[in-house]
């Protein structure tokens, strides 16, 4: 039986509108009303990257742009996408945006001997790579329909862990996305979000050109030996698994329950992503991670650094952004945009993915245009760890003295080391400190720019406030018998002391009583 969906044409693409209903768009459609939509939302942070790699690739490709600044500029302009263009190019390839094209089948390959799965192992979720071959934990029967397939397709080749496919074949090597944050400048609709992360696609831009750059459906042999990309189209379309969807049809509804898989393409991993946030570290660039103890915000000020490249390279969208801002007239240092940071977190050892995250924060344009902005929040975040260490050091005097009372007196025992440690993570007051600062950390970004001397003092009083909520905090948990008040003592001093060094111009904070 012949199949067909095409996703020029079909519905497939989760979007949102203004007023945060959504709808799933075709290809076409979602770009023709891209300035109506608020954006694209996936089931997971790995969808939505995935889905806004696509949305560029394909409108680099139409556009083989934009080749400069004036024509980023003219594009910004338009306010929407001029679709001829992309009509065009849509009659040219259609039949390669087929998912069951008889001969190239979008992101996929016909021809190969390959190993067949339960297609519900494209997107691992939160299993282990191996689970490809042992996969007793998959239910083999659920079907999938093509728009959810499609979606978990590019999924698979953006954020695909590796491992063991089958004894008789190489191992699968991890998908270009899976290592490090992807960070994407997001607009007022999905329109300037789309152009906001539009890099200048021109000879080695915005990395080195080796060949003739096309994306995967053009090409004649996607899967031609090579580990390093063509170039930037080559790279946004990287095909890091070679897969064919096997679809079913039921009661009229095609559907899909099986895959063949095998390994593809193998990616050079000195390449650096242009969405990604690189430092320098003693071993080489190394892309920043997610954890789960640390949010995101706290490295803000690293996105943002343009004059420090020989230890930190931010994601290529701030600074093409930064460049637009120089040198053409519709981006304003006042206007405020928003970042996504998209991933998830790793353990390559056990080759397991054990969470996702989609974080947001505010990306006032001023800080992309006045290094000493940059500088500024700089050294708000440098405070807060600061910060974060005195509390550290109090938490640690409640804890000794609160085991050992006579600690700090000459020959008094000493507390075990183990035991301290035990109850400071069993208090946990970093979390309590971290978690209670993000909200007021995006409210800083946004008002530094505009009133820096108020905003880093509010700041600075936030951080004391804090810490002091979170020693009070493990003062309630070790609780009020006379052992415990005596150790509560003690680390307040401590905690005094280390407001009186790193805040000479102000009093410490008193502080919070239960």
């Amino acid at each position: 039986m012949t199949y067909s969906f095409n996703l020029i044409d079909q519905p497939w693409i989760p979007c949102a509108h203004p007023d945060g209903c959504m709808e799933e768009l075709s290809l076409r459609e979602t770009l023709a009303r891209a300035h109506d939509l608020r954006g694209i939302q996936g089931d997971s942070p790995l969808e939505t990257a995935s889905l806004y790699r696509l949305m560029l690739a394909v409108i680099h490709s139409v556009l083989r742009g934009p080749k400069t600044k004036g024509a980023w500029e003219e594009l910004w302009k338009a306010k929407q996408f001029e679709m001829s263009k992309f009509d065009a190019y849509f009659k040219k390839w259609h039949t390669r945006f087929d998912l069951f094209d008889k001969e190239r089948p979008f992101y996929q390959i016909r021809g190969e001997t390959m190993v067949e799965k339960s297609a519900l192992l494209l997107t691992h979720g939160m299993s282990t790579a191996n689970e490809l071959f042992e996969h007793s934990m998959v239910v083999e029967t659920t079907p999938i329909g093509c728009g959810q397939a499609t979606r978990m397709l590019l999924v698979g080749q953006c954020f695909g862990l590796g491992g063991l496919v089958h004894p008789k074949f190489p191992n699968l090597t991890s998908a270009p996305l899976l290592r490090g944050v992807t960070f994407l400048v997001e607009g007022n609709n999905l329109f300037e979000t789309l152009l906001l992360n539009c890099l200048q696609y021109a000879k080695d831009e915005p990395f080195a050109t080796l060949g003739d750059d096309e994306p995967t459906w053009e090409m004649k042999d996607p899967f031609k030996t090579r580990g390093k990309p063509n170039g930037y189209l080559d790279y946004l379309t990287w095909q890091n698994r070679k897969i064919l969807l096997v679809p079913d049809e039921k009661n009229g509804n095609v559907f899909i329950q099986a895959m063949q898989i095998l390994r593809g393409l193998d990616l050079d991993k000195d390449l650096e992503d242009p969405f990604k946030l690189y430092t320098k570290k003693k071993d080489g660039w190394k892309h920043l991670a997610l954890t789960v103890e640390r949010s995101l915000w706290r490295d803000s000020h690293a996105l943002l650094k343009r004059n420090d490249l020989s230890n930190t390279h931010p994601p290529k969208s701030f600074e093409w952004l930064a460049l637009l801002l120089d040198e053409t007239e519709c981006l304003k240092p006042n206007q405020i945009y928003r970042y996504m940071a998209l991933g998830a977190g790793v353990h390559f050892k056990d080759a397991k993915i054990f969470f996702y995250r989609h974080e947001n924060m505010p990306l006032p344009l001023s800080y992309l245009a006045s290094e000493d902005l940059v500088s500024k929040l700089t050294e708000a975040s440098t405070r807060t760890e600061q910060v974060k260490l005195s509390l550290k050091r109090a938490a640690f005097t409640l804890a000794r003295n609160f085991i050992s009372p006579s600690a700090e007196e000459k020959g008094g025992r000493q507390p075990d080391s183990g035991d301290v440690d035990k109850m400071m993570s069993h208090w946990n007051v970093e979390a309590h400190y971290w978690s209670k600062l993000e909200t007021s950390f995006s409210l800083l970004v946004v008002e530094l720019p505009t009133n820096p001397e108020s905003s880093l003092a509010r700041w600075n009083e936030t951080l004391q406030q804090t810490a002091w909520d979170a020693l009070a905090s493990a003062e309630r948990m070790a609780g009020e018998n006379t052992k415990a008040l005596k150790a509560a003592v003690k680390a307040r001093g401590v905690l005094a002391y280390e407001f009186k060094k790193l805040f000479e111009e102000l009093q410490p904070q008193q502080e919070v009583t239960a």
